[in-house]
């Protein structure tokens, strides 16, 4: 077996920020996941639909990969990112990271690895990868999964061959430190303005506050968009709650990276977001109650509630992301 010494195979909320956790603290950059999820600008909304999907889906972070672009730019690591066409060649370029002694990262279709417990297609999970032998890959996921996981190759292949929304092409990812890495608490600023720049103007309205808007109109018609409301409902609930991400489409994880910013930088705007997000973050997890329940109990009214509190979610994460956008360095 061959493994990278030292791997703090540490799982966390997030499978991407828990790749990340790993991939960092090999370099020496021992971050909170609050923090690696805020300094990656990772704070999104996307309603999601199409003639090609059993069932709407509500995304709370941005697209796989852009946090970790984004946390790369800004702590100015040197992100290597390879992909390819070719299996072999995919699997080459992993093993010449760990027999040279460093994690790599994968981006793939969490349905195919042994371990998972949600047999859900998913193309943009992402892993680190820190030891293999002839049979098996060994790896870190959230904590949810188990943390320090192991999957068969052959099922690994197929995680990474996997084609369809959100896949990548084999990708897989090493970061390296510069010798002088920038301090966290000079990206802070520049990280939380992009996050609601975004979010307050985005280019469609599928996007940001006009998505969660969208979405509170939208959600009152799920009983009729649906066959087996009694499965795609709750599945739907679950995933806002339980799919690694800690609940509240990851607004608890926002919430406690801006607690976290509160004990380094004085700012009134600040805790202002701080204390809209807390309440948005206890408001998703209402409304992923109420989808629950509609879907248990195939009662209209509960989507109603669902789609009213959406609503105020809009107006109290656009409050929020206003605050946030008048920060100044």
């Amino acid at each position: 077996m061959t493994t990278v010494a030292g791997t703090d195979a540490r799982g966390m909320q997030h499978c991407e920020t828990t790749a990340l956790g790993v991939l960092l603290r090999h370099e020496g950059i021992d971050l909170s996941e609050p923090m690696l999820f805020g300094l990656g600008s990772g704070l999104s909304f996307v309603y999601w639909d199409g003639k090609n999907m059993d069932f709407p889906f509500l995304g709370g972070r941005v697209k796989p990969f852009e946090l970790t672009r984004n946390l790369a730019a800004r702590l100015g690591l040197e992100l290597l990112v390879q992909e390819t066409a070719s299996p072999g060649r995919a699997w080459e370029n992993v093993t010449a990271c760990v027999d040279a002694g460093r994690p790599v990262g994968l981006q793939l279709d969490s349905y195919h690895l042994d371990y998972f417990r949600s047999k859900i297609h998913f193309g943009g999970h992402i892993v680190a990868l820190y030891g293999y032998d002839e049979r098996s890959a060994y790896l870190v996921d959230t904590a949810q999964q188990g943390g320090a996981v192991s999957t068969s190759l052959t099922g690994l292949a197929r995680a990474r061959a996997a084609r369809g929304p959100m896949t990548a092409r084999h990708r897989s990812f090493t970061v390296t430190a510069p010798k002088d890495v920038p301090s966290p608490r000079e990206q802070i600023v520049p990280a939380i303005t992009a996050c609601a720049d975004a979010f307050l103007d985005p280019p469609i309205g599928n996007l940001g506050h006009r998505g969660v808007e969208k979405a509170g109109k939208l959600v009152r018609t799920w009983l009729q968009r649906t066959r087996a409301p009694q499965r795609d409902l709750p599945q739907a609930a679950r995933l806002m709650e339980e799919a690694g991400t800690g609940g509240a489409l990851f607004r608890n994880l926002y919430r406690d990276f801006l607690t976290e910013c509160t004990g380094l930088l004085d700012s009134s705007h600040l805790r202002t977001g701080r204390a809209l997000y807390a309440e948005a973050a206890t408001l998703w997890t209402e409304v992923a109650a109420l989808i629950e329940k509609a879907g248990e109990s195939g009662e209209a009214q509960f989507l109603t509630r669902a789609g009213t509190v959406l609503s105020e979610l809009s107006r109290v994460e656009r409050e929020a992301m206003h605050a946030l956008s008048r920060l100044k360095v």
